[in-house]
């Protein structure tokens, strides 16, 4: 009895339960989506997201192979959901639900566990949503929310795409998304497809062609004008997975494959090996790996690199990618002299943060901030690329160390996926303010960056006198004696490719000023040092990697490993340091932190155009391009520069812009007028008088239909007007018409008064 009274009590309580359950059994479902058609191309879109960010996150990382399990599930749960359509399924949305569950934590879970770029956490987190939710998909509005995610996924995928394989994506998206949204709407005004037809599009592809066409179109358009701004505005930057050491940090070794080493042990690996080159002698270049990323360069290597993309730069501003710097000459090469542990520092960075913050010095002059993100594409040295002078550094070891000729040097060599992030005051090359500097320089600079071999100093230091000598006007401050030296080495000498081997002994700047009258590229930029140096101007080698190639498209620089070289970089008091590139076809300067990206598509756009108009009217047009792109950029690099100011700076920002575009708007509805009545006064006096009403009473707000006669706009216009300017614009219509079809002489006089009292009914002229 008792057992029967517990299991009465029971089902008592699970009473209220079932009740509840009965009542959702009995809800008024909505009825389902019948089109197939819509739930392939739905399907398609989704399909297409999971693989883009598969595809756009092999750029940045690993690709972590999401889209191989996630498109069969996905198309397994929409045939799944097409099947089940019309049946409630409570039991598969608790399982969807359980399952967002799990997947929601483990994605706390991972995002405590990396704390770094969370782009490709979210996405993957997305797309298992997605794929759970593509189990019960019976409606139109749960159809939308899959589109939406499909959108989302693009989205994302852009942001993590480095190169144009991401524009095949683009374009099979929207060719699934024009169909998609048509077939929505006919979805929304309840126009069911035919049973005959449940596979075909219900659609012109004629129309969907025209529609994606236009998008096409336009979307082009869009991208050619947007300008390029600064990003990076947030903190948080893009850095790759935490990096563990093995072992103890060695800051004074410089992991260089193209060098040979007796095996250093790296982070990931034994680096270096029998097939690199010598570090001193003739010998051969490595093909992949540049020889100036090391403690110390041989310059006596021969041939030619085998060109490979190495790294894929964001940054706000065109730069040098500076590497390392040296300060000791050997003849042949250079060398760090100060490569000690006492002299390279070392510095950790806290465990809950990303970034290291490097010692920088303070100067005279102003600078910008200018954000950097590197992507390694082929293993590097163990040397971290930034622009000069960095401040911060987000990369992924615990440690790093930097030299004293600002090297920064990573614990392990750079590998194919790493990613990092710097952040540089760069300093502004202002020519009037480094002119004035005068030839003082600090005691350790002089101590540091003024040798010269004994050999040769005295030969070498009579030449630069005899060239500076020939200069006119005479030559009185640094700057100019080294624009002017640089310049000389330019026109003077040239670079030999069939360059033979330095004998033993034999000195590298003298055999190129002397015997072959020229050299390898670098050797240019040795050369330069050592003539600064002979005439008391602190110079130093500095070894990076130019710009690379800028792609509009992706907004990234593609840097390949035959774009690196040195420069010679020279100290001005209370200024600092500055490059010059003394080697043939280059620019006298290396690019600059002021130059400017932002219109950078519409400026390639104008150049394909260009190649196919002839020269005077490129000359004339290209004129007129560049001032107004040069004007355009102006005006957004000023905006840029209020918005960083505060409150006070983002108010006049927006005051500037408020008054711009209010300015802009009359001087257009001035132009329209003006348009206007050019246009009127080419017509005949009625059909201009009655165009005026037209457009008056459009102003007013009644429009006249093209279908509709003059005698039927009248009358639309008796029921929205008083009876006197209703009686106006019937007599003005008439007459009109009158004119028009049987050519009678109208009172044009009379009918011009009426025109003006029915815009002004209290003019004087109505009297």
């Amino acid at each position: 009895m008792a057992t029967h009274s517990q299991t009465t009590a029971l089902g008592r309580r699970l009473e209220p339960l079932r009740s509840l359950l009965h009542r959702l059994r009995n809800l008024p479902q909505e009825m389902p989506e019948e089109s197939l058609a819509l739930r392939v191309l739905v399907q398609g879109m989704v399909v297409v997201g999971i693989i883009a960010v598969d595809v756009a996150a092999a750029d940045v990382a690993d690709s972590p192979g999401i889209s191989y399990w996630a498109v069969p599930m996905s198309l397994m749960g929409a045939a799944w959901s097409w099947r089940q359509r019309h049946r409630r399924n409570i039991p598969v949305k608790f399982c969807i639900a359980i399952a967002m569950l799990v997947a929601l934590a483990l994605f706390f879970v991972r995002l405590t566990l990396e704390r770094n770029d969370t782009r490709l956490a979210l996405a993957e987190l997305l797309i298992q949503l997605q794929v759970f939710h593509s189990f019960d998909t019976p409606r139109r509005k749960d159809l939308g929310y899959s589109i939406v995610i499909g959108l989302i996924l693009m989205g994302v995928a852009a942001t993590l795409s480095q190169t144009l394989w991401f524009a095949p994506m683009v374009l099979a998206f929207m060719a699934l998304a024009v169909p998609t949204l048509m077939l929505d709407y006919r979805s929304r005004l309840g126009l069911r497809p035919q049973p005959r037809r449940r596979l075909s599009l219900e659609v012109s592809p004629r129309q969907v062609g025209g529609v994606l066409l236009g998008i096409l179109v336009l979307a082009l358009a869009i991208f050619a004008l947007m300008p390029r701004l600064p990003g990076y505005q947030l903190r948080t930057f893009p850095v790759s997975a935490p990096i563990d050491l093995d072992g103890q940090f060695n800051s004074s070794t410089v992991l260089n494959p193209g060098y040979e080493t007796e095996g250093i042990e790296g982070g990931s690996g034994v680096v270096g090996g029998s097939s690199g080159s010598p570090r001193s002698g003739p010998g051969d270049l490595d093909r992949n790996f540049y020889y100036g990323f090391n403690d110390q360069i041989n310059q006596n290597l021969r041939g030619e690199m085998a060109p490979a993309v190495v790294m894929r730069v964001r940054s706000q501003a065109e730069g040098f990618w500076r590497v390392m710097a040296f300060d000791r000459y050997t003849g042949q090469g250079w060398q760090v002299s100060r490569n000690d542990d006492d002299s390279v520092e070392t510095l950790d960075r806290p465990g809950w943060t990303y970034r290291f913050n490097l010692p920088w010095s303070v100067s005279l002059g102003r600078r910008r901030e200018v954000v950097q993100s590197f992507t390694v594409v082929e293993n590097l040295p163990n040397l971290i690329p930034m622009m000069y002078e960095a401040k911060e550094l987000y990369f992924p070891t615990r440690q790093i160390a930097i030299d004293p000729e600002g090297a920064v040097r990573s614990p392990v060599p750079l590998t194919a996926g790493m990613t990092y992030t710097v952040v540089s005051e760069v300093p502004q090359r202002d020519r009037s303010l480094l002119r004035e500097t005068g030839d003082r320089y600090p005691i350790p600079i002089t101590r540091q960056y003024l040798e010269v071999p004994e050999a040769i100093a005295p030969r070498l230091r009579e030449y630069t006198e005899s060239i500076l000598a020939a200069a006119e006007p005479p030559l009185t401050d640094p700057y100019e004696t080294v624009l002017y030296l640089t310049q000389y080495l330019k026109q003077t000498y040239r670079v030999q490719p069939e360059l033979p081997f330095f004998d033993e002994g034999e000195d590298l700047v003298e055999a190129f000023l002397f015997g072959y009258q020229g050299g390898y590229p670098d050797h240019f930029s040795t050369v330069l040092t050592m003539l600064l140096r002979s005439i008391d101007i602190p110079a130093r080698l500095v070894v990076g990697y130019g710009p690379g190639e800028f792609n509009p498209f992706t907004g990234y620089y593609v840097v390949r490993n035959t774009d690196a070289f040195a420069l010679t970089e020279v100290y001005f008091n209370k200024y600092g340091w500055f490059s010059f590139n003394p080697i043939p076809g280059m620019e006298l300067v290396p690019p600059s932190a002021e130059e400017s990206r932002t219109f950078s598509t519409l400026r390639q756009l104008w150049n394909w155009i260009a190649g196919w108009l002839p020269s005077p009217l490129v000359g004339w047009l290209g004129g007129i391009m560049e001032a107004l792109i040069s004007a355009a950029g102006w005006a957004i690099a000023l905006l840029s520069n209020l918005f960083t100011r505060g409150w006070v700076g983002l108010l006049a920002g927006l005051g500037l812009i408020t008054v711009t575009a209010f300015v802009g708007w009359l001087s257009w509805s001035g132009l329209g007028q003006w348009r206007d009545r050019r246009r009127l006064a080419k017509l005949p006096p009625m059909e201009a008088l009655y165009q005026r009403m037209v457009a008056w009473l459009a102003q007013q707000g009644i429009h006249k239909s093209p279908a509709e006669t003059p005698l039927e706009f009248a009358h639309k216009v008796q029921t929205q007007q008083s009876p006197t300017q209703a009686d106006i614009v019937s007599a003005i219509s008439q007459a009109y018409l009158r004119w028009r079809y049987s050519g009678q002489p109208q009172d044009y006089p009379t009918l011009h008064q009426r025109l003006r009292h029915l815009k002004h009914p209290r003019s004087k002229s109505s009297r």
